[in-house]
């Protein structure tokens, strides 16, 4: 990867910092950021004890945190344009792994949320992105703890979709750079049950493969439908 450090701030300030945010504020966001370069498959640790904010400019990334025994789990899944927060002072130990060939920007939290906080419109943007982030994990732990294997394959899959997806006709299509196994382990399921659900997705017409990553969603209703949602009531209209 060639991509150059101006370059990847330059993603970053156009990702969160708004056009009028002084000259002063960027060089130091500029001076607390560290450039980060991942090929496939490659690890970025960080220091347990100092809780990092992750920018992704280029490729995709999970979060892994790590147990005793050598136990790991995926946390989340990180695509260019998104903000991964990395715990520090936690129970486990976590780390970024690069799906695809990743570059990330990396930040100390309390030095970007101090400088956050004196700007009001990027403060803004942090705290959006913050709650779209805890929205995740809220959906994530009732997927883990109420629904089927076929419900969580589901809203993992509408969730990739609206994050990733291409709108194609009427449907969506995406490239999923995570392996079923990573899948599997996001959603506390085998790889034989992640492989059964996307076979059974597949026969019954509501997605499409074709090889190990291409995912097409012709109708997003009806994959919603088996992800196991409550269907709000409509509001009269005023």
């Amino acid at each position: 990867m060639s991509t150059t450090f101006p370059e990847l701030f330059d993603r970053f300030s156009a990702a969160l910092l708004p056009a009028e945010t002084p000259d002063a504020t960027i060089l130091r966001f500029r001076s607390i950021a560290r450039a980060i370069r991942l090929d496939s498959h490659g690890h970025a640790e960080f220091d347990p004890k100092a809780e990092q904010l992750a920018f992704v400019c280029v490729g995709s990334a999970k979060l892994v945190a790590r147990a005793s025994g050598g136990r790991e789990q995926v946390v989340s899944f990180h695509f260019a344009g998104e903000l991964a927060c990395v715990p520090g002072g936690a129970l486990h130990a976590y780390s970024i792994e690069a799906l695809t060939p990743c570059e990330l920007l990396a930040f100390p939290v309390g030095e970007f949320l101090d400088l956050a906080r004196s700007e009001p419109a990027i403060l803004s943007e942090v705290c959006d992105r913050v709650m779209v982030a805890l929205h995740r994990a809220s959906e994530k732990s009732v997927a883990l703890g109420r629904k089927t294997a076929q419900e969580r394959v589901c809203s993992f899959l509408v969730g990739m979709t609206e994050r990733i997806g291409v709108r194609q006709g009427n449907g969506f299509a995406m490239r999923l750079p995570m392996s079923r196994r990573d899948i599997a382990d996001a959603l506390g399921l085998t790889n034989e049950t992640i492989s059964r659900q996307f076979a059974e997705l597949r026969m019954s017409g509501i997605i499409e493969t074709s090889g190990r990553s291409l995912v097409t969603v012709p109708d997003i209703g009806s994959l919603r439908d088996l992800g196991g949602y409550m269907q709000l009531p409509e509001r009269n209209a005023a």
